[in-house]
C-alpha cells in the first residue's frame, strides 16, 4: 500500500511519467519508424538516379558545344582540333562561348492568322473586319487606343505604321529593325537565338497597307550558319476605344475562352494615351504575358514588350518632330556568356514537390497519434488519473517536435551527404529556421485537426489526401500563380531600365508605370499570401524559393539562397517565413482553446478562462441545491430510505466540514432530443453520501442511468442540474483538482496495446506521485494481487492479453497510488469464478480508507462486496441500503415451491392458504407450483408440519421453502417502478 500521504504529484512529476510512457512507446514502434524514415531516404536516392542519368543525357557529345579537326597528319589522326559555334548545331550551340552575342530586330508577340480579331456575336463593335479575312489569312493585327483626346490619339495612331518597307541586302538585320516587325512564335528564356528566325513559322512586317504580293525570303546569316527567313507584310490596324473600361472588356472578351463561346478573337495590345498633349506624355500600355516561355521550372522566358513600348514613344515623337523624325530601336541582344555545360538540377526542379510530401508525412503520424489517444479514450483516462493539461501538452508537444526534427535532421543531412543541390547551396541556417518553424506549425494544425476526427482510420485517410492532394495541388495550380507574378518583377529590374533610357532621350517624354501590371501584381500578389495561409502551400512556396536558388546557383556556379536575398523583391520567402510564425501561434493558441473546451472529458465553458478573474465562493460553499416547483411531490413518492439519505445529504451540505467522501446533490443529467426523439432523463434528482472506508454497490437494469452518473462523477460529461462534491470539491468547476486523488475502472479496458501490465502500472504509479521503491513495490504488490506477476504475464504487451487478464490490470490501475475515491464499472466481468473471487478479496482489502462506487449486474457480487446498495430504475435512485435491510424491507415473504401430480394443485393451493391466507401464487405448470408466504403470516415449523400432512394424501415430488434473494428484491424493486413510471 502506498503512503496516502505523498499528496498530489507535480507538474513536473506528472511530465516525467508521461515522457517515460511515451519514450516507451517510441521504443515499442521501431519498425514503423524505419519505414517512415525510409520515405524520404528512397525519394532522395531516387532523386540521385533521376539525375545521374540526366547527367548522361546532358553530357553526351550530341549536348556539348561543336569540335572539327583542322588539320590532320600523315596518317589521317587529328593533330589540331577547334571547337566552337562555327562547329555546332542549334542543340551544340547553347553550351558553346559567345564572345559577341548577335543581335536580332525586337519583335511585336502577334496573333496567329487564324486568331486576329474580326466582328463577331460577343463583341460590339463593328470597326472590326469581317471574319471571312481568316479564310485568306488576311486578317489585319489589331491595336486598341484610348485617351483624354480622340484627334490626338489618331495622330499617334497615323504615325505608328509606315507605309512601306525595304530590305537593304547590304544590313538585312538593321533594315529588320527599322520597320515594325513581329511573330507569333512564343519567346525563349534568352535572347542567344531568337526563336522566331529558327521556326516553321513566318515573320511579318506590320505596315499601313500591305501589296497584292507580300511575302518575300530573306537570306540571314549567323556566325557560319545560313538560312532563310520567310517574310510577310500585315496590316496594321489600330481602333479608337471612348475608354479603358471598353477595352478591358474587349481584351478580355477575345482571349481564349473570356466569352461565352469560347473563341478565340486576339489582339496585339492597346494604349491608353491618358491627358498626353504637346507639354507631357503619359500612356498606359496592355499586352498579352502569357506568351513568355512559362513551363514551370527555371526562370521566366522573355516577353516582346520594348518593341510596342518604342512604337509609342515615336508616334509621340513624330507629332513634335515631324515624320521624319525616329528614335531608332536597333536591336536586343543577350550578354556576353563564356562555356557553359548543360545543367539541370533534378532536385531544384521536383523539389518543390518531393519535398512537400516528405515534410508533409509528418502530419499523419502526429495525427493518428493523438486521434487514437482521443479513440480509445486513453486522454481522459490518464486525466482521470491525475494527468494535468499543462503537462499533457508540454510534454506531447516537445515529444512530437522531437521525433520531427530528428526526421528533418536525417532527411537534410541525408539530401546533402548524397550531394543535392537544394541541400548544398542554400544557406543551412535559413534551411533550420525555415523547417523548424513548419514542422511546429504542423504539429500545432495537427493539435488542432485533431479535434474533429474520433476514428484512427478516418483521420489517416484524410491527412495523406491532404499530404498528396497539397503537393500536385502546389505543382499544377500554386505554382504558376507564384511564377506569373515573378515575371512583372523582372520587368520592373530589367525592361524598365530600357523604358527610363527611352524617356531620358526624350526629356520631355515621362511614361507612367504600366497599369495593368501594378493591377495584376497586387491582386495576384494578394491571392499568393491567401493561399500561402493554407500551411501546405506555404510549406510549397518555401521549398520552391530553395529550388530556384539552388537551380539558378548550380546553373551559373554561385551561392543559393542566403539571409540577404530575403530582402529581394522576388523572394517569397520572407513572407512564407512571416506567415508561418504567425500561424504557429494563432493555431497552437486555438487548438488549446479548443481542447479545453471540446477534448477534455465534458469539456470547460467557452470563457473558462476568464474563471480566475471571478469571485470566488466563500468558504462555506455547500449549500442544497434548490428543487423545483413540485418537488414536494416528487419527494413523497420516494421511498422513505431515499428520502432519510437525501436529507442526510442536505444536512451535511449545511455543516461547514465533513469527513465524506462523496456527497451527490441533487444530481441530474438530461441528454436533449435527437432526430425527433424527446429528451431523455439519465439521472433524476440523485442525492447520496459516501464516507471513506464503503462500498456502494449501484444495481439497475440496462438503460437505468448507472453509466450515465459515472461519467458526470468521473468528468466526461457534465451534470445538466446540481452537482457533486469529491473530497470536498466540486465535480463543476474542481475535476482537475479531483483527478489527483481519485481512480477509475472504466467499463471497457483502455490499454495501450503495446505496452506492458507492468509498465502501465509504473506509468499510473508515477502520475500517483509515486516513487524510486515506493513505486516498484506498488506495482509488484498491485500485479501479486491481481494474480499479473508470475509466468512473466507483468512484461506481456497488453494486446495480447486475454479479456480477463485486460480486466483484472484495469482493476490493479484503479487502486494504484491509494485514489481516495475510486470507481468501477462491472469490474468482474468476464472473469472466471477463481479470477472473480481473487479480485472481490483486492476489493475487500482496498475499501480500507476509500470510498468505492461499484456497479454490476451480479447479486452475488454486490452482496459480497457492497456495504449499501442502491437500486436505480430509469434514472431515479429506487431504494438504499446493506443487503440485508434491502431483502428484510422488500422481500418480507418466503418463496414455497411444490412439486406433485397436476390433479394434486387444489389440495396444494388450499394447504399454502391454510397456512397464509395472504399467500401469493407466482409460479404454476404440471404440478409444480411457486408461493409467496408473507413472514408475518407464517411460522417454518408450521410449513414443515403442513408438508408432512400432505404427504400422507397424495405423492409429493419435491418441496422447498426459501427466504428473499437479493435477485427477488431487484426484480421486484425494478417491476414495480417501471410498471409505475408506465402509469405516470
Amino acid at each position: 500500500m502506498a503512503d496516502s500521504s505523498l499528496g498530489p504529484a507535480s507538474s513536473w512529476t506528472q511530465a516525467n511519467a508521461l515522457l517515460r510512457k511515451n519514450l516507451t512507446f517510441q521504443k515499442r514502434n521501431v519498425k514503423t519508424n524505419i519505414r517512415l524514415v525510409s520515405f524520404p531516404f528512397i525519394l532522395c536516392l531516387l532523386l540521385v538516379l533521376i539525375q545521374n542519368v540526366v547527367d548522361r543525357a546532358f553530357n553526351s557529345s550530341d549536348n556539348k558545344c561543336g569540335c572539327a579537326c583542322i588539320r590532320r597528319n600523315l596518317n589521317g589522326d587529328c593533330e589540331e582540333e577547334r571547337c566552337g559555334l562555327e562547329f555546332s548545331d542549334l542543340v551544340q550551340a547553347s553550351s558553346c562561348p559567345i564572345t559577341s552575342p548577335p543581335e536580332w530586330p525586337p519583335l511585336l508577340q502577334l496573333p496567329a492568322p487564324e486568331y486576329r480579331a474580326v466582328r463577331t456575336d460577343f463583341i460590339s463593335f463593328s470597326d472590326l473586319p469581317n471574319e471571312s479575312c481568316r479564310s485568306t489569312g488576311s486578317c489585319p493585327a489589331t491595336f486598341l487606343l484610348s485617351g483624354n483626346n480622340r484627334s490626338l490619339g489618331e495622330i499617334f495612331s497615323r504615325n505608328m505604321f509606315m507605309g512601306t518597307f525595304s530590305i537593304n541586302s547590304s544590313d538585312i538585320v538593321g533594315s529588320l529593325a527599322s520597320g515594325v516587325i513581329g511573330s507569333e512564335s512564343k519567346t525563349e528564356f534568352s535572347s542567344f537565338l531568337d526563336s522566331a528566325f529558327f521556326s516553321d513559322l513566318p515573320v511579318y512586317s506590320v505596315q499601313s497597307q500591305c501589296a497584292s504580293n507580300s511575302s518575300s525570303s530573306v537570306p540571314i546569316q549567323l556566325s557560319q550558319i545560313n538560312f532563310t527567313q520567310e517574310l510577310r507584310c500585315v496590316q496594321g490596324l489600330n481602333l479608337w476605344r471612348n475608354s479603358a473600361s471598353e477595352i478591358n472588356d474587349e481584351l478580355y472578351k477575345g482571349y481564349r475562352k473570356g466569352n461565352s463561346e469560347g473563341k478565340i478573337n486576339e489582339i496585339i495590345g492597346a494604349y491608353d494615351f491618358l491627358n498626353s498633349d504637346v507639354n507631357q506624355f503619359n500612356v498606359s500600355i496592355w499586352y498579352n504575358s502569357t506568351f513568355k516561355n512559362d513551363t514551370g521550372n527555371g526562370p521566366i522566358g522573355l516577353v516582346r514588350v520594348p518593341r510596342a513600348v518604342n512604337l509609342a514613344s515615336n508616334a509621340y515623337l513624330q507629332f513634335l518632330q515631324g515624320p521624319g523624325t525616329q528614335m531608332l530601336f536597333e536591336f536586343v541582344k543577350e550578354m556576353p556568356k563564356t562555356y557553359t555545360e548543360l545543367r539541370l538540377d533534378v532536385s531544384s526542379l521536383l523539389g518543390a514537390l518531393f519535398f512537400s510530401w516528405v515534410v508533409l508525412q509528418l502530419f499523419p503520424v502526429v495525427l493518428t497519434s493523438l486521434v487514437y489517444e482521443k479513440q480509445q479514450k486513453l486522454r481522459i483516462m490518464m486525466k482521470m488519473h491525475g494527468l494535468g493539461d499543462g503537462p499533457y501538452w508540454m510534454i506531447s508537444y516537445a515529444y512530437f517536435l522531437t521525433i520531427s526534427s530528428i526526421y528533418m535532421l536525417c532527411f537534410v543531412v541525408f539530401g546533402s551527404v548524397i550531394g543535392l543541390k537544394i541541400f548544398t547551396l542554400n544557406d543551412y541556417s535559413i534551411q533550420f529556421v525555415f523547417y523548424f518553424i513548419y514542422i511546429n506549425l504542423q504539429i500545432s494544425l495537427a493539435f488542432l485537426v485533431a479535434a474533429l476526427f474520433s476514428s484512427v482510420k478516418t483521420a489517416a485517410v484524410v491527412a495523406y489526401i491532404c499530404v498528396f492532394g497539397t503537393g500536385l495541388l502546389g505543382g499544377f495550380l500554386f505554382q504558376f500563380f507564384v511564377q506569373d507574378l515573378s515575371f512583372p518583377s523582372k520587368f520592373e529590374s530589367e525592361d524598365a531600365v530600357l523604358v527610363v533610357k527611352i524617356a531620358s532621350v526624350l526629356v520631355i517624354l515621362t511614361l507612367s508605370s504600366i497599369t495593368y501590371y501594378e493591377t495584376y501584381s497586387v491582386l495576384v500578389g494578394g491571392w499568393i499570401i491567401v493561399m500561402e495561409l493554407y500551411p501546405g502551400f506555404a510549406l510549397y512556396r518555401g521549398l520552391y524559393e530553395f529550388g530556384q536558388y539552388s537551380f539558378r546557383g548550380n546553373y551559373l556556379g554561385i551561392d543559393g539562397m542566403r539571409w540577404a536575398d530575403l530582402s529581394d523583391s522576388g523572394n517569397g520567402m520572407r513572407e512564407v517565413l512571416i506567415i508561418m510564425v504567425v500561424e504557429w501561434l494563432v493555431v497552437l493558441l486555438v487548438a488549446y482553446y479548443v481542447d479545453q473546451v471540446v477534448s477534455s472529458g465534458g469539456g470547460k465553458g467557452p470563457l473558462f478562462f476568464l474563471q480566475k478573474f471571478r469571485k470566488k465562493p466563500p468558504s462555506s460553499f455547500r449549500r442544497p441545491s434548490l428543487r423545483r416547483q413540485g418537488s414536494k411531490v416528487f419527494v413523497q413518492m420516494e421511498k422513505p430510505d431515499v428520502v432519510q439519505e437525501r436529507e442526510k445529504v442536505e444536512q451535511l451540505l449545511l455543516e461547514p466540514s465533513t469527513n465524506h467522501a462523496i456527497i451527490c446533490d441533487n444530481l441530474k443529467k438530461i441528454y436533449p432530443g435527437r432526430d425527433g426523439n424527446p429528451e431523455k432523463l439519465a439521472v433524476r434528482g440523485l442525492s447520496l453520501a459516501l464516507p471513506p472506508g464503503e462500498c456502494f454497490g449501484m444495481l439497475g437494469p440496462n438503460g437505468a442511468g448507472k453509466t450515465s452518473f459515472i461519467s458526470m462523477m468521473i468528468g466526461l460529461t457534465k451534470p445538466t442540474s446540481g452537482t457533486a462534491f469529491v473530497q470536498g470539491l466540486d465535480i463543476k468547476t474542481d475535476m482537475d483538482s479531483i483527478y489527483t486523488s481519485m481512480g477509475v475502472c472504466p467499463q471497457h479496458d483502455l490499454l495501450w496495446e503495446s505496452l506492458t501490465g507492468r509498465e502501465h502500472l509504473l506509468f499510473y504509479g508515477r502520475l500517483k506521485n509515486l516513487k524510486g521503491s515506493a513505486l516498484t513495490q506498488a506495482v509488484e504488490e498491485s500485479l501479486k494481487s491481481v494474480n499479473l506477476f508470475h509466468g512473466g504475464v507483468a512484461d506481456k504487451q497488453a494486446g495480447k492479453y486475454s479479456g480477463g487478464m485486460k480486466r483484472r490490470l484495469s482493476v490493479a490501475i484503479s487502486l494504484i497510488g491509494d485514489p481516495k475515491v475510486v470507481y468501477m464499472d462491472e469490474p468482474s466481468t468476464g472473469l472466471d469464478p477463481a479470477s472473480r473471487n481473487n479480485l472481490w478479496n483486492v476489493v475487500k482489502r482496498a475499501k480500507q480508507g476509500r470510498a468505492i462506487i461499484l456497479t454490476t449486474h451480479s447479486m452475488e457480487e454486490a452482496e459480497v462486496l457492497c456495504d449499501r446498495l442502491g437500486i436505480f430504475v430509469d434514472g431515479s435512485l429506487q431504494c438504499i441500503g446493506n443487503p440485508k435491510e434491502l431483502k428484510a424491507r422488500y422481500g418480507g415473504s418466503y418463496v414455497f415451491t411444490m412439486t406433485t401430480f397436476a390433479d394434486h394443485e387444489e389440495e396444494v393451493e388450499n394447504m399454502v392458504r391454510h397456512l397464509a391466507p395472504n399467500a401469493n401464487r407466482i409460479y404454476q405448470i404440471s404440478g409444480t407450483q411457486k408461493f409467496e408466504l408473507p413472514k408475518h403470516e407464517v411460522r417454518i415449523a408450521d410449513v414443515f408440519q403442513a408438508v408432512e400432512n400432505a404427504k400422507r394424501k397424495f405423492d409429493v415430488f419435491a418441496w422447498g421453502l426459501a427466504d428473499t434473494t437479493l435477485e427477488d428484491v431487484f426484480i421486484k424493486v425494478a417491476r414495480g417502478a417501471q410498471a409505475f413510471n408506465v402509469l405516470s
